[in-house]
């Protein structure tokens, strides 16, 4: 089966390229504001297969003497403990997570900037933390009428009275560890305040999704579309180019909302804007680097389907609504996507119809299919990764990977010692007791060498399993989606 839709090699080489055009058209220094997910960007890579998840990072590593990062946080975020739902950890915690990983890749990371700064007192905490880890840190301010008082966002009382950011590199590359942290709003000060200390600089955004030169309704944008619709963001074509260029670009519509006052700052602060769209402001080409339509068109279906079956999870946690459903139901029909076009769904069900429990079914890289049912000692995702690892291993099914001298026990210890009331084994239980059984079973030592070729396979489950044996298969490179119902009418579920 063909799975590469994207050249990651030349996209590494045009996109590092077009960022030191970009350098070079504002007289040798740049703000990109870097949107999205720097590190492990897993969206990217399943819906243009070929992409790699640290594309990002190896792009700026290519370009590392340059390269100054700058973190932004917003204050209040601090003060809230506002919470990396990927990740479990807040994003204070993360921006010293992020600080780690760049600098063991080589990266520079000038500084960290508070932005919405009122006095917090979890933020005060957090500046004098990264005092004593010796981070040089700025505060940045909340400006009145932000965005869309030009006059007054670029003055003294405005932008002015923000703290200036001392940097030393030609690429400034201004990230965050979420959404609303003042990317953008840091990049206009450190603008105004270059321009008054008579440095040229420019600001551009790097943003992967929606692919502006690709279609409108094409399965990568919509899959976009998709991923932000508990923002309610929708692509659109951007009205300003088509104006200045006659040409049809994409983008989404807060970038062409905020653009004419983004202009109008831009004109103040430097006497004339050098964009005439959104689209401008880009240096994305991602778009440039797909090789076969055909494939990221079928792999950008598959993530509108799971990002349905994912926010009808979410709603039975209580964490979506049905506006966000009402969303992605319209996004499927646009991309003409439905459950037929992913075999495993119909194959779990089937399953779960005949055994009369959950179930799930497992589609392999080759396309090979395989099933999981629930028993008394094994979920039903437990029994599928093992019957997965028979088949990627030419085991025969009927062989005990993990003796009942082993998995007894395990169910005894959680039932009667932890007092779990369900004793069958989670994934991570059962990986455990594999490797456990490999040190004298060689089939469950074969088994076990397996696991690395799960990467990209496509798993369906019948009810909505433990967040537990998600993370686990996520970890293993497995892509799932879930019906969204429980095993049982019980109110609380882990």
């Amino acid at each position: 089966m063909k799975t590469i839709g994207f050249d990651n090699e030349k996209y590494l080489t045009t996109q590092s390229e077009q960022i030191r055009r970009r350098i070079a058209q504002f007289g040798g220094k740049l703000y990109l504001e870097f949107g999205g997910k720097l590190f492990d960007d897993f969206h990217a890579s399943r819906v243009l297969p070929g992409f790699q998840p640290d594309s990002k990072i190896r792009m700026l590593q290519q370009l590392k003497d340059d390269v100054e990062i700058v973190i932004t946080i917003n204050a209040n975020d601090i003060e809230s403990s506002k919470v990396r739902g990927d990740l479990g950890i807040t994003y204070d915690e993360d921006v010293l997570r992020l600080i780690d990983s760049f600098r063991e890749m080589g990266l520079y990371v000038g500084s960290v900037v508070l932005t919405q700064y009122t006095g917090q007192k979890a933020a005060e905490a957090f500046l004098k933390r990264l005092e004593t880890l010796g981070v040089p840190h700025y505060r940045h301010y909340p400006i009145p009428g932000y965005p869309s008082d030009v006059d007054f966002i670029v003055s003294e009382e405005g932008l002015g009275q923000n703290e200036y950011i001392e940097t030393s590199r030609s690429l400034i590359v201004v990230t965050a560890p979420g959404p609303g942290s003042g990317k953008m709003a840091t990049c206009l000060s450190q603008l105004y305040h270059d321009h008054k200390h008579g440095i040229t600089a420019g600001y551009a955004k790097f943003e992967t999704f929606p692919i502006w030169n690709l279609p409108l309704k094409h399965p990568v944008n919509l899959a976009y579309e998709a991923a932000t619709a508990d923002l309610n963001d929708v692509n659109m074509i951007d009205p300003f180019h088509l104006e200045a260029y006659g040409k049809t670009a994409i983008n989404y519509n807060r970038d062409v909302e905020i653009f004419p006052v983004l202009n109008a700052i831009f004109e103040r602060i430097q006497g004339v804007s050098p964009y005439k769209s959104p689209t401008d402001m880009g240096v994305n080409m991602a778009g440039n680097c797909i090789v076969d339509d055909a494939v990221c068109r079928h792999a950008s279906r598959m993530e509108i389907l799971r990002r349905y079956y994912a926010a009808g999870v979410k709603h039975m946690r209580g964490a979506s609504n049905e506006q966000e459903i009402n969303h992605l139901k319209l996004v499927m029909n646009q991309a003409e996507t439905t459950p037929d076009i992913f075999p495993a769904v119909a194959v779990a069900l089937k399953k779960a119809e005949e055994t009369g429990a959950p179930a799930a079914a497992m589609m392999l890289p080759d396309g090979r299919m395989v099933t999981g049912k629930t028993s008394s000692t094994l979920g039903c995702a437990s029994a599928m990764l093992l019957n997965a690892l028979k088949l990627l291993g030419n085991i025969d099914h009927d062989v005990d990977l993990i003796s009942a001298r082993v998995l007894e026990p395990i169910c005894q210890l959680k039932t009667q010692y932890l007092l779990h009331k369900n004793p069958r084994l989670h994934i991570d239980e059962v990986l455990l007791a594999l490797t456990i059984s490999a040190l004298r079973n060689e089939p469950a030592q074969i088994a076990k060498e397996q696991l690395s070729k799960l990467r990209g396979s496509e798993v369906h489950f019948t009810v909505i399993i433990s967040e537990e044996d998600e993370r686990i298969l996520q970890r293993l490179g497995i892509n799932i989606s879930c019906q969204p119902r429980y095993e049982t009418t019980r109110l609380y579920h882990k």
